[in-house]
């Protein structure tokens, strides 16, 4: 049985997974269900010690004892069983292709790379069964669409990398706010970091402790309940866009995640899906030639401009 046309492939079962860690200077003296259950709240204690005496995790090379007492830096290992992996869109469409370089446009819903519940189902793994050796470059969100920019071969991949952190790469984003922005234009210098969160252990947010961030949002279109924005990041935080729009005051329309003030909703559960971000250009330097390549990714139709913009106040800083 094959999946209807565009709605990608049915769950699928996978081979399961090892996640290899160190024990955490903040876990020494815990026991192994008390270690993965404080820094993976995912699951609670009971589960984990459910996992243990299954023979699912691993301490120093043996199987891990319920009366076991970690110390830092000690080697553990949760051999997670196969597991069901939702169903994902699969269909991408190629928009560059050379002997060094491949540009393909994401769906959202198709995770870039596996984390979380996502280990095959992943734009990755859809790439490396026709080029091998492609590399992504960048991670959009699950829910994010747009353009995805790959290495087909280490030289490419490390000089463009090398441009990436030096900041020759420009990345520009359509995105779709929640209520209507009276500037036309706001650049926002909002930190963002790790923040603790009740039900997802740790996500990343606004945060005064936070790694430096800057974005430069521009109005494109007034709705009645709704701003489009034309966003051009200058670094690469995790979630940047929609964490930093939040923080204007703006965050994005049906977002699971982020409220007003850049900060988690407390109630999320696992779960990157719902809100309206596209990743629509990117200008980069060949790898090979040093040429200027500018790419896009067309625009889905709800992120379209169909009203001119009004009259603002001008830029605000934020």
């Amino acid at each position: 049985m094959s999946p209807e046309p565009g709605r990608g492939r049915y769950p699928h079962l996978n081979g399961g997974y090892s996640y290899r860690e160190r024990v955490r200077p903040g876990g020494a003296g815990l026991s192994v269900p008390d270690y993965y259950a404080r820094f993976y709240p995912h699951s609670d204690r009971p589960t984990w010690a459910a996992r243990l005496l299954a023979g699912e995790i691993e301490l120093e090379g043996r199987p891990a004892q319920a009366g076991d007492i970690l110390t830092a830096g000690a080697r553990l290992v949760w051999h997670r069983p196969p597991w069901t992996e939702p169903a994902v869109p699969t269909e991408f469409s190629v928009l560059y292709e050379d002997r060094d370089l491949l540009a393909v446009c994401k769906p959202p819903g198709l995770p870039t790379l596996p984390a979380g519940g996502f280990l095959d189902q992943t734009l990755l793994t859809l790439l490396r069964r026709r080029w091998p050796a492609a590399t992504p470059l960048h991670r959009l969100g699950r829910g994010t669409s747009g353009l995805v920019l790959c290495g087909l071969n280490a030289q490419a991949t490390a000089r463009l990398l090398a441009d990436w952190r030096s900041g020759q790469v420009e990345k520009r984003y359509r995105a779709l706010s929640a209520g209507v922005a009276p500037g036309n234009s706001y650049d926002i210098a909002v930190p963002i970091g790790p923040v603790a969160h009740p039900k997802l252990g740790q996500v990343y947010a606004a945060s005064e402790s936070g790694k430096a961030a800057y974005s430069r949002a521009r109005v494109l279109a007034r709705r009645t309940d709704s701003t489009l924005f034309e966003v051009d990041i200058l670094t690469g935080r995790p979630h940047q866009i929609r964490i930093h729009l939040a923080a204007a005051g703006w965050p994005l329309v049906g977002d699971p995640l982020y409220v007003a003030g850049g900060h988690p909703r407390g109630d999320a559960v696992p779960g990157d899906l719902g809100y309206w971000l596209h990743a629509e250009r990117l200008r980069v330097v060949h790898p090979r030639t040093r040429v200027p390549l500018t790419l896009y990714a067309p625009v889905p139709p709800t992120l379209e401009v169909e009203e001119t913009p009004g009259t603002g106040e001008g830029a605000r800083q934020v």
